[in-house]
């Protein structure tokens, strides 16, 4: 089993093209798979973990409703934003500046085959990452992604989440607000469920920015305790 995971940050980059990206990072791997159990080889199947900023786009997932984008295509241009439907998991979400993004792109095989414990472990290392910064994260019940006060009238959504997988091999993965432009979320419906807020780091801190790059230290940190694995 490779536990080694190649860190990837590709700084600002737009989201169609860093899907594409994606796609064929996981393609590599699905492929290396099959020649393994085709002829018998026993190749090590590569592990990634993508940073990435993008501009102001608004993505929906494949069982999602489109109903719960609230904008049509004039609205979006205005705006500055763009629209794609996708294959990952949930349903619409916003992602862009000051919202740190990661795809971690890897073959669980590696690691455990338990796609909900994979989420489990996604949403972990998201609170405790808020944790070193005073704030008591947790799950809300049938929701997934890390929310702030779940259980209170001010229960608010501060890191969304949608993956897809295939023979255990994920795409897609998290957006943690940290220096967000929470007013693009008024266009949405996020993760299509109403009647809840968005929050963002600076907000929750009183802070005009915090420092992404101390919180993608953080996050990488968390996460190779979790998952037991080596950063490169």
């Amino acid at each position: 089993m490779n536990k080694l995971v190649k860190l990837l940050d590709l700084g600002h980059k737009d989201y169609k093209e860093t899907w594409d990206y994606q796609e064929q990072l996981f393609k590599g791997i699905v492929d290396t798979k099959v020649k393994n159990r085709r002829e018998e080889t026993n190749l090590d199947t590569k592990n990634y973990f993508l940073f990435v900023e993008h501009p102001h786009v608004y993505t929906l997932g494949k069982s999602g409703d489109l109903s719960n984008l609230l904008l049509n295509e004039e609205q979006l241009s205005a705006k500055g934003a763009k629209f794609y439907k996708i294959n990952r998991g949930g349903d619409i979400t916003y992602h862009g500046p000051g919202q740190i993004v990661g795809y971690p792109i890897l073959d669980l095989e590696n690691f455990f085959t338990d796609i909900h414990k994979y989420l489990r472990l996604l949403e972990e290392m998201i609170i405790l990452t808020l944790a070193e910064y005073g704030l008591k994260a947790s799950r809300s019940e049938g929701e997934t992604g890390v929310w702030l006060d779940v259980g209170t009238p001010f229960a608010r959504k501060i890191c969304a989440m949608g993956v897809r997988a295939s023979r255990w091999v994920t795409m897609h993965g998290f957006a943690l607000n940290v220096n967000a432009d929470l007013g693009y979320f008024d266009n949405i419906i996020p993760c299509g469920i109403r009647g809840k807020a968005v929050t963002s780091l600076n907000v929750e801190l009183g802070k005009q920015t915090i420092d992404e790059e101390e919180i993608k230290g953080k996050l990488l940190k968390h996460f190779a305790n979790l998952f037991e694995a080596e950063i490169l």
